[in-house]
């Protein structure tokens, strides 16, 4: 069977490095100083503890302080121009196209940023559809509730899925349920138990499409 594509967005499918999540950090670090009465130092270091313990700084926020997930999105996810911050190589829409199978973006991103993004570089005429952080309940990778939620939307089993991320620790999860994994990465670092296959930049895909599903005959 054809296999059915799990695509993280950022740093995944575009470099959101260079602009977009250092301006994504400030308004998360701004947002977290007014709404808890914390220094710019304070709020700061809290943020990177909720991301590294959490996954997600808003579930760190859920979790210890009864934030409304729809407002601290609203409020840390406002660009000026958001075209003119993005970082996008167009020759991935023709690598993308090749793939056999769906595929689908899964991210931890609000909707509105989500679509965005996907106008603005031409994927939305890639994908089969979306999830965004909404679709998951607020449930972001890496926790399993979010990967459950995108199967039973899907209706797939994970053995048909692969999953293509930037951020190691959220491909586990995906590993354990049962889907191969891609980990994207530019930097030379040793390949988790759970990565399947290591590959530069997502352009790699198709040449590695072989292995991974060579991948699939040690997974039960």
């Amino acid at each position: 069977m054809t296999p059915v594509w799990l695509f993280d967005l950022d740093n995944t499918l575009h470099n959101a490095g260079v602009h977009i999540f250092p301006h994504i950090n400030r308004a998360m670090t701004t947002y977290l100083a007014r709404r808890l009465d914390l220094s710019h130092e304070e709020a700061s270091a809290l943020r990177m503890h909720y991301w590294s313990r959490f996954g997600a700084t808003l579930r760190g926020m859920v979790r210890n302080h009864a934030e409304r997930p729809a407002d601290f999105l609203a409020a840390t996810h406002q660009f000026p121009d958001l075209g003119a911050m993005l970082v996008f190589d167009r020759a991935l829409l023709a690598s993308l196209r090749r793939l056999p199978g769906r595929k689908y973006i899964f991210s931890n991103a609000p909707r509105s940023y989500v679509d965005e993004v996907l106008r603005l570089t031409g994927l939305d005429h890639v994908m089969d559809g979306s999830f965004a952080v909404e679709d998951l309940g607020y449930q972001p990778k890496p926790q399993i509730r979010a990967y459950r939620a995108v199967l039973r939307r899907l209706k797939v089993p994970a053995s048909r899925c692969i999953m293509v991320e930037d951020t190691a620790m959220n491909l586990r999860p995906a590993h354990c349920l049962g889907m191969r994994t891609v980990w994207i990465t530019p930097h030379a670092a040793p390949r988790p138990l759970w990565v399947d296959l290591q590959l530069r930049n997502a352009r790699q895909l198709r040449r590695g499409l072989r292995r991974i599903q060579t991948s699939a005959g040690g997974k039960s």
